[in-house]
Parts: structure tokens; C-alpha cells; sequence
């Protein structure tokens, strides 16, 4: 099912959102793969989980580990791309292999000067609605670098986002199961609804 932008679901932990998300035509997945970041994961989980979707690219989410650490990681798990929490130089951005995302925080990327030429895409988390200039900023931005805007589960916003702007693509988080086997992808599912093209 196509949607009105690529889709990007952070933070999957477990295979009910993994293949629920894969299943719903999201585009990107990512796992927490650095023991720096809340509720990580460890290798032969990410794998396993892995091991059960198709048809979507899978990252992996990472702060503090060195570009060896990464690099090792990626091709462990055979990641097909990165996700970078903190800022790194171009030279460090070099030393990563796979493909590289940098999660920016809205006021930086507002106060302009990104020097991240070579990510493959910038992740930016919205605050909820925002202002009309924040908006034309937000545009302007979009058409200089590859833009993921992050609305948070709220459609509405989304479909604004995805209608409105020259995006990349949007992201949403994942959530965790009631119990094993046991998920409530309501707020997924009408996100995933109020981005399909008709």
C-alpha cells in the first residue's frame, strides 16, 4: 500500500512490530543498537527479528560507539544503514560505512549552518504544530537536504507534514508489546491510514 511519503519506524524491539510495521508498507525500520541509548538491543536479538521481515530497509540507532564499533555492528547485523544520535564531523562521517541519518534537534536545524553534507538524511523530532515561518524554514530546509520529520503518532499533523512539505519522509515510533505476541497498533494504524494514497 503506497503512502504519500517513505515511512521510517524507530525503536522496534519485538517481532509483533516488526512485522506489522513491514506488513503496513513502512519503508525503513530501525533497531537501538548502542548500550549508551535506553532500552537497547543486543545483536543476535536484531538479528532474529531481522531475520522475519522483507521488503524494508533496516537501521540501526547509535550515540556514542566509535566508527569501528558501528561499522562492526552494521555488517554483524547487516544493517543498510545508521542512525546517529549525536553529531559527528564530516572526517568521523567518513569512517562510518553504511549510509548515514543524524537525528538533529528542530532548534539547530532552525538556526541554519548544517555542515552534514554528506548524511544521507537528517531526522528531526516536531514539537506538535508549528508556527507558518517555522514552517516556510522547515520547506526551504527540505529543499536543500533529505528531510525526515518525526510528528509524533498524531495523523492529522502527519498528513499536514507529508501534503504540505518537500519531506524525505515522516517517522513514528514503534511501542512495546503487552505481553509477548499481544500489541495495540491503533495509533500506528491510523497514521499508516491517514498517510495512504487514495
Amino acid at each position: 500500500m503506497p503512502h504519500l511519503v517513505p515511512l521510517l519506524i524507530r525503536g522496534i524491539n519485538n517481532l509483533s512490530d516488526a512485522r506489522y510495521c513491514a506488513g503496513m508498507g513502512a519503508d525503513k525500520l530501525t533497531f537501538v543498537l548502542d548500550p549508551a541509548l535506553p532500552d537497547h538491543l543486543d545483536v543476535k536479538t536484531v538479528k532474529e527479528l531481522a531475520g522475519w521481515v522483507a521488503g524494508v530497509e533496516l537501521l540501526g540507532e547509535f550515540d556514542q560507539l566509535s566508527a569501528p564499533e558501528i561499522n562492526a555492528i552494521a555488517a554483524n547485523c547487516g544493517l543498510d544503514a545508521v542512525l546517529l544520535h549525536s553529531f559527528r564531523t564530516e572526517a568521523e562521517l567518513a569512517e562510518i560505512a553504511p549510509p548515514v541519518y543524524m537525528e538533529v534537534p528542530l532548534e539547530s536545524v532552525l538556526a541554519g549552518g548544517l555542515a552534514i553534507a554528506s548524511a544521507t538524511g537528517i531526522v528531526v523530532a516536531m514539537p506538535g504544530l508549528v508556527a507558518p515561518e517555522t514552517q516556510e524554514q522547515l520547506r526551504a530546509i527540505g529543499q536543500q537536504h533529505p528531510l525526515w520529520l518525526g510528528p509524533g503518532l498524531e495523523p492529522a499533523l502527519a498528513q499536514e507534514l507529508a501534503t504540505g512539505l518537500p519531506l524525505a519522509g515522516l517517522f513514528f515510533p514503534s511501542g512495546n508489546e503487552v505481553k509477548p505476541g499481544l500489541r495495540d497498533f491503533d495509533q500506528l494504524e491510523a497514521v499508516f491510514e491517514a498517510l495512504e494514497v487514495d
